[in-house]
């Protein structure tokens, strides 16, 4: 594979194009077969459109119990203010377009001898093939954080109706006070995410609450891109941030009563507004069709993300063990396009070729600035494995005026991304 340079990978990477330059197959006539795919983000969606894309012969339904998506991904922007919660929501006509058959209803069951999928609704859909795409759950690692929690301490790690639960918290919030941001313990959903909202949050209190503190209460020592985020905690919102990790918390929040919460180190804190992450695992489906295995997340072939515990089934995005891939919407993205490659093939009675992913990851730490990691990744030994050479991470260095390209490539990106998925 020719070796990128990181400013030509960038501009790849945001036209979404790099998959599906790879060699994703066309085929025009095939035996009928049927598909059956549980979530319809990014990864489900992706993959039900390229299956069609690919092979119209083949029956593609889509179940998903929401009428709209809200994308992670730029939803930080939401909560910062530089954007509204409209623009990260997408339906399904795009899908319904290419032929998909989407069904909006929730998975109780996948039921891997019978090859059937049954729902809360009561109605039951066979497959040929099942692909699995729930996002994730949270784990019970913080006592006292149910669901009704959720409401009075948002986690808005599903991006809807819990981002607008904390930007509201956000703006009724008088100047001086102080925003807790809990990040969660690895692995987790969107790596360098929490450390971006902080700075989204960092910027709105800035210009327009400047007495209030953000303190972020970490579960970990480390995290994605650190040295960049700290250059920007230190460059844009010094007086604003402070950073505590694990080590100095006990391992971060470990229990929340009232409008208190205690860390490890028995130490309570309170703040106006909290923003709790649980700890995370694979989406509930995942959990109760037995196709996560002690870790919570569900084991795969990497060639074809197939489960290593059900055949007939193939797991894509967050709740995959995918490493070094991260738990991202680019990577969900392209997971579904090598899986959604692979469904075709073994339609047709055919073996998968040998994938290739790419990931990037955009975070923007101020209006002007943003800053990214890229990938490419292939298949060694059956294995995910990143290419060497290929991708990189925005340099310390950088000018401000490559940072300000890098947010004009993100919102390209965005763009790009969630037409792939949702488009027709």
């Amino acid at each position: 594979m020719k070796k990128l340079n990181r400013r030509d990978f960038i501009k790849v990477a945001g036209t979404t194009a790099a998959v599906s330059a790879l060699g994703f197959p066309h085929i025009s006539s095939a035996a009928a077969k049927k598909v059956v795919i549980v979530g319809g983000g990014t990864g489900g969606a992706t993959c039900a459109k390229y299956i069609r894309m690919a092979d119209s012969s083949i029956d593609v339904t889509v179940i998903e119990p929401n009428k709209e998506y809200y994308t992670c991904y730029l939803s930080n922007e939401v909560l910062g203010g530089a954007r509204g919660i409209e623009s990260i929501k997408f339906g399904y006509d795009g899908l319904r377009k290419h032929g998909v058959n989407v069904v909006h209803d929730t998975v109780t069951g996948i039921d891997v001898a019978a090859r059937k999928v049954s729902t809360k609704g009561g109605q039951s859909f066979s497959y040929d093939r099942c692909v699995v795409a729930p996002g994730i759950s949270f784990k019970d690692n913080i006592e006292g954080y149910d669901v009704a929690m959720h409401e009075k301490m948002p986690h808005a790690w599903k991006a809807g109706d819990q981002t607008m639960i904390l930007r509201k918290q956000l703006e009724a919030m008088a100047d001086g006070g102080t925003v807790l941001l809990a990040p969660p313990p690895n692995p987790f959903r969107c790596p360098p995410g929490p450390y971006e909202r902080a700075c989204q949050i960092a910027n709105y209190l800035k210009t327009t609450k400047p007495k209030s503190k953000l303190l972020i209460v970490d579960a970990k020592d480390k995290f994605s891109k650190q040295k960049l985020f700290t250059q920007a905690f230190d460059r844009y919102y010094k007086d604003i941030i402070e950073w505590v990790p694990a080590k100095d918390t006990g391992g971060g929040v470990k229990s929340v009563a009232g409008g208190t919460v205690k860390t490890g180190d028995g130490n309570a804190h309170k703040a106006a507004v909290y923003n709790i992450i649980p700890a995370q695992q694979a989406g509930a489906i995942a959990q109760s069709a037995g196709l996560a295995d002690d870790s919570g997340w569900c084991p795969v072939d990497h060639k074809t993300f197939e489960s290593t515990i059900h055949k007939g089934v193939h797991v894509i995005g967050d709740a995959a063990i995918a490493a070094p891939l991260p738990k991202s919407g680019y990577a969900a993205n392209s997971e579904a396009k090598v899986v959604a490659a692979a469904v075709v093939e073994l339609a047709n009675g055919r073996e998968p070729g040998d994938p290739s992913w790419v990931n990037t990851c955009y975070s923007i730490v101020a209006p002007e600035d943003g800053i990214s990691v890229a990938m490419v990744y292939n298949l060694v030994d059956g294995k995910v494995a990143k290419v060497s050479g290929s991708g990189g991470l925005t340099s310390l260095e950088s000018p401000a005026e490559d940072r300000a390209r890098e947010v004009q490539y993100a919102y390209s990106w965005f763009d790009n991304i969630t037409h792939d998925a949702f488009g027709a």
